[in-house]
């Protein structure tokens, strides 16, 4: 069976179910922007060294893949997802008691895996913010507390991404860029 279709050559897609919409829908682009994360969570994963790491990686992958399907409306079961909110916060508390205190807005940069981490993190923002979009219009066929469950999940992972940048940035010897603030105003002659 060939990989193309030809269904969707019209700007058309199927959700769960059958429904035909526009690949332009906010409910297709979550879907995108998921597939997206997923792809840089990929690449990030396949640049750890550290098995443990990678596998955690993995699992967060096929999560991504439940949170879709969940919101294209297959009836998941979401305690996975659940479960892996504390886990991520037990990562982060455990590389933030290797790191300074963070006092102010760094830049994003250092390591390539560190800028790769930071670029999966702002993809992840903008699901989340995809995903609020889609609470605030109606427009994902799922209750509220499942919907409010895969943004915090989503919430998470942006903050596990940050401190992942953080902590390779120290593990690699790289000093953080502390942003200065907002240049003064020159006065005009």
């Amino acid at each position: 069976m060939p990989i193309y279709t030809r269904t969707g050559d019209q700007g058309q897609t199927s959700l769960f179910g059958g429904k035909r919409v526009l690949k332009c829908e906010e409910l297709v682009e979550v879907y995108g922007s998921l597939d997206e994360l997923n792809s840089w969570i990929g690449h990030v994963a396949s640049d750890f060294t550290v098995p443990d790491v990678q596998g955690f990686l993995h699992s967060i992958q096929s999560d991504l893949f439940t949170i879709g399907s969940t919101l294209a409306g297959w009836k998941s079961d979401l305690q996975v997802i659940e479960h892996r909110i504390p886990e991520m916060e037990a990562r982060i508390d455990a590389m933030e008691l290797e790191l300074p205190k963070l006092i102010n807005f760094i830049l994003p940069g250092g390591d390539d895996l560190a800028c790769h981490a930071h670029i999966t993190r702002s993809i992840c923002r903008r699901v989340e913010r995809q995903t609020v979009a889609l609470k605030m219009h109606g427009k994902a066929d799922i209750d509220e507390k499942t919907l409010h469950l895969c943004i915090a999940y989503l919430n998470r992972l942006s903050d596990l991404f940050f401190m992942f940048a953080r902590f390779i940035n120290k593990q690699a010897g790289v000093e953080e860029t502390i942003w200065s603030g907002i240049p003064r105003a020159v006065k005009s002659k």
